[in-house]
């Protein structure tokens, strides 16, 4: 095919504006307030496993470092903090060095934020969303702790770094050794896991260990405890991730503190923590939980196909 087409069939695009249409339909009939935030802004995410596109803003003699939004999370929190209530977005989104049959260095994210919600009631509308524009069957769901012990016969909290890679060992991974616990299970869990999960229904994988909680709660009355966070995987392709969003600004602070330090250590570009997110936290940013849906990958198990840019107007190489 020659490069100036397009990479989805017209038939994909029509598929993608009807699930748009239905999508919208879907919260509109909730009450939920469609927004539109920057997607080119001063700050951006300091996690550690995401890396994002930077430009440089000249005005006069004076230059300013902006980014391409990793995802509108933190805008839409500030627009939360300021009463907006519940919001939904669907947003273009950027994320440096990722591209493969899954993956779109550009890609759209459906995202959105339910106040006085926490992640069980988040995943039962979502469950609701899916079965609405896919017509999916009821989504199973499994604690993090659960799957492990049904798909791998271990548990991720009380094995040992030494069990756990006798277990890689054993299923011929060809990974390096690692020291580091969780990036171990990380690895289990994407090769081993991860492909057997949400063939028949929809699943839902849910408190995730204190360590991996991002930007959700830690649930402390839990043995052991837990973060309030999930994952949606269907076909054995993760869908979403969402939270029962953290509301601290002290911890949040302190948590981007630590992404800060592991940067560093990794040699990789530290970032400046957001202080306007911060401030909007520190304002009040109500009780909520909040999901986001990478819309491509979703359109890509809708049309059943194996990549990505079928269901992209024009993928990165054709952009």
């Amino acid at each position: 095919m020659e490069q100036w087409q397009p990479s989805a069939s017209l038939s994909h695009l029509r598929l993608r504006a009807q699930v748009l249409s239905q999508i919208r339909q879907f919260f509109i009939e909730r009450q939920v307030l469609e927004v539109e935030t920057p997607i080119l802004s001063q700050h951006t995410v300091t996690d550690l496993h995401i890396d994002s596109f930077k430009t440089l803003y000249h005005q006069g003699q004076q230059q300013r470092n902006y980014y391409l939004q990793t995802s509108p999370e933190y805008a839409m929190k500030r627009l939360l903090a300021a009463g907006s209530g519940p919001i939904f977005q669907i947003s273009k989104a950027f994320r440096n060095s990722e591209e493969g049959s899954r993956h779109n260095p550009e890609f759209t994210l459906l995202e959105w934020y339910r106040p006085g919600f926490n992640h069980f009631d988040l995943m039962n509308e979502m469950d609701e969303l899916l079965q609405t524009v896919a017509n999916t069957l009821p989504a199973e769901r499994l604690t993090y702790q659960e799957v492990f012990q049904h798909t791998l016969h271990l548990d991720p909290y009380n094995s040992t770094l030494a069990q756990l890679h006798l277990y890689a060992q054993q299923q011929s991974l060809n990974i390096p050794y690692l020291e580091n616990k969780d990036a171990l299970l990380q690895l289990l869990l994407t090769h081993c896991i991860e492909p057997q999960l949400g063939h028949e229904r929809p699943l839902f994988l849910y408190h995730f260990p204190t360590s991996q909680a991002a930007l959700a709660k830690i649930n402390q009355t839990s043995v052991p405890a837990v973060a309030e966070r999930f994952e949606v995987y269907i076909r054995g392709i993760e869908l979403a991730n969402g939270f029962h969003e953290l509301t601290d600004p002290t911890e949040q602070f302190n948590r981007f503190e630590t992404d800060q330090r592991l940067r560093h250590q990794q040699g990789k570009t530290t970032i400046d923590i957001d202080m306007r997110l911060i401030q909007a936290l520190q304002q009040g940013l109500p009780p909520c939980a909040g999901v986001a849906l990478g819309l491509d990958r979703w359109l890509m198990l809708i049309a059943n196909t194996n990549r990505v840019d079928e269901v992209l107007s024009f993928a990165w190489e054709r952009a």
